[in-house]
Formats: C-alpha cells, structure tokens, sequence
C-alpha cells in the first residue's frame, strides 16, 4: 500500500510585497474568504507580509486541526492587534503564558453551574430593560435589534462580572468605555490587514488607537480600585474570583495588571457574540415561521404568563436547538486560528509546516454537505439533544476548541435562553423593512447590518401590565387569551371601524390596502389598524369588520404575511375567531397554476373555519390576465362595500349613502403664499449643455452639486425629483378656473399633499402628483358620474371597458386629457387631486467619477417628447423636461442610489479587463468608468485593458463625449469601437454595436479569457443583441476546440456568469 502523494495547497496568485492582502476586503474579510473557499475548495493558503495562513473549509479537515496534540491557539493577526490593549488576557493570551493558566484556574469555578446560576437574577434585571424599552416605544417603532441586543450583553457581562452598571437602556449616548471598545476593535481589524508601509502613514490612526486603550484600561482600573476601597462589599462574581482566588497548581493570586486585563476581555468577548447571536437568532426566526411559532409555544407551555425563573432554563429544548442551529449559520466568530505544532500532513497529503497559521473557517465547515442535508436552511429541529449528540466529532465549534474553548459559554447560553424566553413571551415581532435581506456588519465579530424589527406586546398587554409580569406582581386570570385577542384598541365609534391588512412583498397590496383605506371614510368607516399581517398576530379584533388582501408567491405567503399564515394554521381551537368578521382579496398569477392564489384562499377558508363570519366573498386577481388595481376595485365597489353595508344594517346601525364625494376639501383663496421647503436634499446646477447637433433628438450633460455628505461610486444613479412640465401644469389651473396666483388650502388625510395651510395651486400641481399619469377605470366611472351629459357619460363607461386598453392605456390618457376632451365633466378639485398618484423620483446612471470631484456628480439623458397620442398636444417627458430646463445655479432635489453591486469597476483595475457594451445615453455610466481609469492612469497606476463598444448615428452629430472619449483613449485608459446605424461605411460596415462587437470578436474573446468583466448598457434590444453574440462566440470558440455547445448549454452558460462576469443596466 504506498501513500498518497504530496499535493501543493492552493494559492491565488500574489501581488509584490502584499501578497494577497488584495484578495481581502477589509470592511468584510469573512465574505472575501468564503468566495476563496468556494473558488479554491476545502483547503487554500494565502500569504501576508510575515505570515502565510492556511485556511480550512471541510469538517473533516477542521477535526484534524482540532487535535491538540498537533495543533495549539497562538494569537494572529486580529488577537495579536487586540493584545496591545488586553495584554495576555484569557481571549488572548499565548497557551504557555502563566497569567493565562493562572486566570483560568481560579476563574473557572466561577463559571461553574452554581456561579451561573447565581447571576439569573442580575441577567433577568437586564432583560426587563430590554423588554421595558420595547413596550414603551409602542410597536410602530424601528428596534435596531442588534445595536438593542448588543447594550443589553454589555450591560449584563458587566453587572454579573463586576458589579458595574452601564445603564445603556437609559441614554441615546453610550459610556465613553463602549465607544472607545468598538473603535479599538474596528482599528484592530484594519491594523491586521495594512500594506506593510512606513510607520508614518499610520501616526495618526495608532495615536487615536492608544487613546482607546487608555480608556479601556481606565475604567476598568477604576472598577478594580472603588472594589479594593470597599471592603464591605460581599458580592461573588467574576471580579470577586479574581481579587480573592488563588491558584489551585501555584497558589499564586492574580495580578491588578492581569485582573484589569481579564475585566476588559470579559466585556469585550462577553458581550459581542451574544449580541450577535440573539440578531441573526430574531433574523431567523423571522424568516421561518414554522420555527418562530415553535418557539411561543414552547414559551406558553413551559412558563405561561408568569415570571421567568432559573428552573425555567432548562426545560426549553427547543430555543437551544434554535441557539444551535443559528450558531451554525451565522457563528459570530466565524474563525479560529491554531498553529502546527511540527510539521504534518493535513488528510494526509497537504504539508503544513511548523509554526505555520491555520484558520478553520466555520462559515464553510458549518455547511459541509457531507455532515448536513440541505446545509443551507434552518432547521432547529436538527440541533435537538438528540440528533445533536450524533454529529460528527467538531462538526459544530462557535464556542472554539479544547483547552482554549470560549470559558464563558455557560454565561452566554443562559443570558441567550433567558433573553429569547423573555421577548417571545411578551412580544411579537415583524420585520421593520419588510424586504430586508441579511447583511453582515463585521468587527472583532460578525453580526446583522441595518437590521430593524418591530416589537408588539402580546396577550393585550401595556407597558405597566408587562412590568408586574416580569416582576411576578401581575394579577393572573384563568387562562391565557385565545389566539384572537380582543381589539387593542379602544375605539370612539364602535361598529363604524374597520381593520385593514396586507401582505406584500412587491407593494400591490400594500397599495391596495392604502386605498381602501382612503375609500374608507366616503363609505362611512374609519380605519383603526392599516398595517401587515404579520402585525395581527393574536391581536384580530372583533368589535370590527377585517378585510385582508394578500398575494402568493409560488404557493407561499408574502414575507410580512408568512406569520399570520402559520399562526392561523396552528390554532386548534375552532371556535377561537367566533365574533370575528372578514373579508380577503387575493393577488396571483395563473402562471403559477398548481399554487394559483393558495394563500388567500387558505386565509379565507381557514378563519371561517375557526369559527369567524365571512362578510363577502373572496375576491381574487389574476397578474397574468385582467389589471389587477382593476379586478380590485370591482371587487371592492360590487362586492365588500355592499357586504360591509349590509353588515351594518343588520347589527341596527343605518346604511351609510355612497358618495363620490372627493376625501379632500379644497377652499380656493386669490391670495398668493410660498411654501418653506427643506434643503437637506438639495442639489444645485453648475453645468448644462446639449451633447447632440441641431436637428438630432436631444440629449444632454448635466452637472450637479451633491448635498452635503452624499458619496457615490461610477454605476450608481441619481435620484431626482421632478416638477410636471409648465404647460401641463397651466392645462390643469386652465380647466379649473385657477387665475395663476390662486393658493389653495387642502384639508383631508391619507394623501401626500400639503394640507392644513394655504399653498399656491401651481405648486401643488407642479411638485406634488403625476398630471400625465394615465387614468384607472375607477377614474374613468368617477368622471362619467360627475358630467351631466348623457353622451358624454355613455362615452365615458364605454372608455372604461371595452376601450379601456386601447384608448386610454396605449394613448396614456390621463384624468386631465379627459377633463378637457369632455368638457361636461364638472369635477371639483379635491377629487382630480385624490385622483393622482402622488409625484415619484427617476434614477439617471452618473455619467463622473468621484475621482474627479467627489462632490459634483453628472448625469447624461435625452430629452423625451413628441405629439402626444391622446390628441392633447405634445408629451413631454415629465422629468427629461424638468431637467431640459434648468439652469445653472438652479436647486433641485436629489440623492445618490447605489445600483447592483456587480455594476461598479472590479476591486483589482490593474488584473481585470473591462468589455463595455453600450448605445445612445447608455454611455453614462462608462464615462464615468473611463473618467476614473484615465485619473487613475495619470496618477501612475497600470491598469489591465479595456475596451468600450458604442453604438449611435452619426459622426458628429450624436457621438456623446467623443472628444473626452479621444483623449482618454490616448492616455490608454480604454480604445473605443463605435458603430454608426446612419453611416455604417464609417464603422466597417457595422450598423449596430452588437455588429462591431461580432466583429471584433477575437479581441473580446482574447480580454474574456483574461477574466474581462462585462458591463451592458442601454435598451432591452441592446442587451438581447449582446447576448446573442457572447453565445455565438462561445458557440465558434467551442467548435475550434472540436466541441459542440448546443443553443441550451451556452443560454445556460449566459445565464450563469450574470452578475458574475457580466452586468446589464437596462432600460426602455
């Protein structure tokens, strides 16, 4: 039997000096070293200026660098950077350093059961701050949870530790301890990762490193000293230990030095992993609603509705399995280093060499296939006791391995159990931003970025009720409350509330919703709750009509609905919604055909079956077939507005007459104001210009001063937000009889205008709603209902259906063009403007770098404008005018939006070519590409190559930016080839730019096979074409090779590389 071979662990490739101190970002280390992972497989080495690191990413491999005999922890890189404020601490310290075996000895009975035990109570005082928070900012309130989770372990470390109250729950500003502990982490990250340059360039940044230190070791000498001072004091915590405990092998005692060391590690490492973990651990459960309510349950039974206590701690099997599962996916140290010990073999073939670093990447060897099924998903259930016990030897290592595993992870899993037994007892949550996806904000360790919540008190508690519940003094009742708690509200006019929810992922409900809730008062009802339905959780009145309106998304609810789903699908009870009263509308697509609107038709099925009254029948709309703003609406006027009526009247209350009546009320004054607005958004003009010759469409450059603070990067958009255009504007006062001067004052709710105060019409006209948009069929019945003109009436219903689609839609008519071709309307004002969507923003791609004034940015459009197809005179593009016109020193409204992470320049311009495709205005962004690469070239960078691809008519006459585009091309910085459509004899023969890119596909397969990123702009058509080519490139490059890539394999092989290889900015 002979052994296996030797094999090199694999490298990327390595800059001069640095090594591959390039192929890590430093604002997300962990990210940059899982795509080495998936690029390099189970075992890569990287080398830094004096050191080289091996990293492993398979649970095999990391089980045998767990193996103390071959391996031990050595502090590297970060650990090193944080000795410099911690010293040789229990985190930090060297395995053979004796203030570490000393520490360790004396602290570990303090860390034993009874000593955990002990601190229940102080843990529990924490987590009622916690809670009390919550509950007196009311449940609209945006909790950034882990910034909220993150005071509450440092507030709870140093409590139970050493007696000291932080008091974060009680200040906006934080103690100086912990502002300067998360600079000093931040700049131990930074420090570990820099160039190895002079000293120099760092003076400032490690003067402001020591100052953070100073603080550090300040209060904590502080703390150690006011202990001394007390002997009085009999309190037994860590502090205690340190001061009193002898060593048990030397019978030495700790040292003020080393006491003072170890109170900063406790509250550094004490603190962030517990923080974390509770974030992505709310995050989970969030996204898993089946695990979500498992966990309530879990809570109901085991404590119910009385106070927490130790004994509670563990009986709750299935909040560890979910600590466990979270700690699998999301470990906030998702890293540990050892170093070998002598040289060795890694699975028997991977030489690694004594003293060299070796880091097991947690973030891989956690989802390693081979030990997990479907390692992706949460699954809690897996992380029972019992299936727990059968993984594999270290399969499963958050807290660290061996001798230098984490000593304080029985504190941290009774504070984790005690703080989510606690919140889901009292609270439920939904996610503040109902589409958040998990980002991952990264320090000594990781944790949710921008993560807001939401938190709604349970069981119809206030804030006085939950603090005599965590008190114990609470008077109980019976039993807890039915899953359908009475209203929490107390409402003025019973029976003339109603409650509207949605659930929507792309906002069709929610819009749905908010006008329902605008129609709501002409049908005489006042809506007391518009909110998600996730929000309804156990808190669905019954003294008020529901009407609920969701989507399915392939059979699963929305996001914000997926809780009410599993929460109504759970309660056995079936009579538990007796006295409630519905009704649901349901969105879908027939495109979905097995799943086809299972959502709404399971919520309506379901809470009749739990015993609630079906008020109307379920509505339904289909994206695929009819409008579905206007398949609501039917619904809504034929269907629930006749049931809710109905309701009323046989619960003794009259009917309430419809009225058409507008929501608004309009006094008209001839009396002239302004309105103050606000400039923290406001841009300024410094240059505008027309790019094209006369006679051409036009197309414009346009430079801005950005707001204060507003940063971007090339690819990003501008934001703007524009006024209607000044003749669409004098259309509308002119149809009204507004004199130009005329100021209105608008009293009303549920729309975004001005109200309450005199403002002049044209500004209201102007800023505030879209004039061009076209009108709905609703609009349509609402101006056939307000003309006393039978023919015109007759015209109008008829515009409203059969012709609906080719008369208004395809000439996008709107409310204004109907007013005038039909001047029988007598429409009052407060109704046009209820009408109106309210005016939206457009997004132009920045046509400049950064690099040459961070504090200007341009944008590059055309001109939109032509005879208008309703007949009333000419359209004019609503914000392409509004830009047209300005002038310099103008102010306008803008901000700066980041596009697809995929469409900005690649992180290493010196190694990776660019192949830009674009036409027309699509050139915006890849000026401001080149403009960057010919400031970087003139600085003395060397930059790989880069070729742009522009297609337009004519010489002369529409090429944007030649000449910048010329001179760039001289410097190197890109080389142009351009297709001209009028004049292809100019362009070899090419009319369009995905001809040239053909044509020169020998140089775009030449820059691919060097790892060329690929960048698309312009219309659909554009990018269809490029896609075209790249496969047929693919397709003659693989038959040279003697292989065949059918028209399937290179659409697969497209579709794979987007965003990867390639990015597209589209637009029509």
């Amino acid at each position: 039997m002979t052994a296996d071979p030797i094999v090199p662990i694999p490298e990327p490739p390595q800059l001069p000096f640095i090594g591959n101190i390039a192929d890590i970002d430093a604002e997300d280390s962990v990210g940059s070293l899982n795509n080495l992972a998936d690029k390099y497989g189970e075992i890569f080495r990287l080398r830094l200026p004096g050191a080289r690191i091996v990293f492993l990413s398979t649970r095999a491999l990391v089980d045998e660098a767990c193996d103390e005999k071959r391996f031990k922890k050595v502090p590297n890189h970060v650990l090193k950077e944080i000795r410099e404020g911690v010293h040789d601490g229990l985190f930090t310290a060297k395995l053979e350093e004796p203030n570490w075996g000393i520490a360790h000895r004396v602290l570990m009975p303090a860390f034993g059961p009874m000593g955990i035990r002990d601190m229940f109570d102080e843990m529990k005082d924490i987590g009622s701050q916690l809670a009390m928070k919550w509950a007196r900012q009311g449940p609209q309130k945006r909790i950034n949870a882990p910034e909220d989770f993150t005071r509450l372990t440092l507030d709870a470390i140093a409590l139970c530790s050493m007696g000291f109250r932080f008091n974060s729950f009680y200040s906006e500003k934080m103690h100086p301890f912990v502002d300067s502990m998360v600079e000093f982490l931040l700049e131990c990250g930074r420090r570990s990762q820099r160039p190895p340059l002079p000293s120099i360039w760092y003076r400032s940044r490690d003067k402001a490193f020591e100052r953070h230190i100073s603080v550090l070791r300040e209060t904590a000498e502080t703390v150690l000293k006011e202990r001394i001072a007390d002997p009085t004091n009999e309190r037994k915590d860590l502090l205690t230990a340190m001061l009193k405990g002898r060593d048990s092998l030397t019978g030495q005692k700790m040292s003020d030095e080393s006491i003072i060391d170890n109170l900063i590690t406790f509250l550094v490492a004490g603190h962030e992993t517990t923080s974390g973990t509770l974030s992505y651990a709310m995050y989970r459960l969030l996204k898993n609603p089946e695990a979500y309510r498992k966990v309530q349950q879990e809570v109901d039974e085991v404590i119910g509705r009385g106070p927490i206590t130790v004994q509670h701690m563990q009986r709750l099997p299935y909040i560890s399995a979910v600590l466990r599962e979270t700690l699998r996916l999301d470990s906030p140290i998702p890293i540990f280093g050892v170093c070998a010990m002598e040289d060795t073999l890694l699975a028997g073939k991977y030489p690694v060499y004594k003293g060299e670093f070796v880091n097991l990447l947690l973030t891989k060897s956690h989802l390693d296939p081979a030990v997990f099924e479907d390692p992706l998903a949460f699954k809690p259930e897996r992380m029972l006791d019992e299936n727990f016990n059968k993984l594999p030897k270290n399969a499963w290592k958050p807290f660290g391995n061996g001798v230098r595993a984490c000593i304080g992870r029985p504190f941290a899993w009774q504070e984790a159990i005690l703080v989510m037994a606690m919140i889901f007892q009292n609270f439920n949550f939904v996610l503040a931003d109902e589409d958040y996806k998990l980002q991952h904000s990264q320090t000594l360790t990781i944790k949710p970025h921008n993560f807001f919540i939401r938190a709604i008190l349970r069981d119809g508690l206030d804030p006085i009720k939950l603090e005599q519940r965590l008190a114990g003094t609470e008077i109980m009742s019976e039993k807890r409350k039915t899953p359908s708690n009475e209203a929490a509200l107390e409402h003025e006019a019973p029976g003339q509330q109603m409650t509207i929810l949605y659930g929507s992922n792309s906002g069709t409900c929610e819009s749905m919703a908010q006008h329902l809730a605008l129609d709501a008062g002409s049908h005489g009802y006042k809506v007391s709750t518009l909110d998600c339905m996730d929000a309804a959780v156990e808190k669905l009145p019954k003294d008020q009509p529901t009407v609920i309106i969701t989507s399915s998304y392939e059979g699963q609810p929305p996001d914000n609905a997926a809780h009410f789903v599993s929460w109504i699908d759970s309660v056995k009870d079936n009579s538990a919604f007796h006295g409630l009263s519905y009704a649901v509308f349901g969105c879908g697509s027939h495109e979905w055909s097995q799943t086809f609107h299972r959502v709404p038709k399971l919520v309506d099925t379901r809470l009749e079956e739990l015993g609630a009254e079906k008020i109307a029948e379920l509505g339904l709309a289909d994206a695929a077939g009819e409008d579905m703003f206007v398949s609501f609406e039917t619904w809504e006027d034929t269907v629930l507005w006749p049931a809710l009526d109905k309701l009323r009247t046989g619960k003794g209350a009259g009917a309430v007459e419809e009225t058409r009546l507008a929501p608004l009320k309009v006094h008209v004054s001839n009396t002239r104001s302004s309105i103050l607005k606000q400039d923290v958004e406001e841009g300024q003009v410094i240059t505008s210009r027309k790019l094209t010759a006369e006679g051409e469409p036009v197309k414009r450059h346009v430079e801005i001063r950005l707001p204060l603070g507003t940063v971007y990067r090339p690819g990003d958009y501008l934001t703007v937000l524009p006024i209607n255009p000044k003749d669409t504007v004098q259309r509308a006062m002119r149809r009204f009889g507004l004199p130009w001067d005329a100021s209105i004052r608008i009293e009303g709710g549920g729309m975004r205008l001005p109200t309450d105060e005199l403002v002049p019409a044209h500004s209201v006209l102007s800023g505030f709603v879209e004039l061009a948009q076209p009108a709905t069929k609703r609009n349509i019945v609402a101006l056939a209902d307000a003309t006393e003109s039978e023919d015109d009436r007759k015209a109008l219903k008829n515009l409203a259906t059969d012709d609906y689609g080719n008369e208004v839609l395809a000439k996008r008519a709107s409310v204004l063009d109907l007013l005038e071709t039909y001047p029988s309307i007598d429409l009052p004002l407060g109704l046009f403007l209820a009408m109106l969507p309210p005016m939206r923003t457009r997004q132009y791609s920045i046509s400049s770098s950064p690099l040459e004034n961070p504090s200007i940015v341009s944008i590059t459009f055309s001109l939109v404008s032509g005879r208008a197809k309703s007949g009333h005179g000419e359209y004019v593009g609503v914000a392409s005018s509004y830009l047209e016109a300005l002038e310099v020193e103008d102010r306008l409204r803008v901000s700066v939006r980041q596009s697809h992470a995929a469409f900005h320049l690649p992180p290493a311009p010196e190694q990776t070519p660019l192949i830009l495709v674009s036409a027309g205005t699509g050139i915006a962004p890849f000026r401001g590409f080149i403009q960057e690469r010919a400031i970087m070239i003139k600085s003395g960078r060397k930059l790989a190559a880069a070729v742009l691809y522009h297609g337009c008519r004519e010489p002369e006459r529409d090429d944007l930016y030649a000449n910048e585009f010329d001179e760039w091309e001289k410097v190197g910085a890109v080389r142009i080839m351009r297709a001209f459509s009028r004049t292809p004899e100019k362009s070899g023969g090419c009319n369009y730019v995905q001809d040239v890119l053909w044509a020169d596909r020998h140089r775009f397969l030449d820059l691919w096979r060097q790892g060329a990123q690929l960048y698309v702009c312009g219309s659909r058509k554009v990018s269809q074409g490029v896609e075209t080519v790249a496969k047929c490139i693919q397709q003659e490059d693989a038959r040279q090779k003697g292989e065949e890539l059918s028209e399937e394999d290179a659409k697969k092989w497209w579709d794979e590389l987007r965003n990867v290889r390639y990015a597209t900015d589209v637009f029509d």
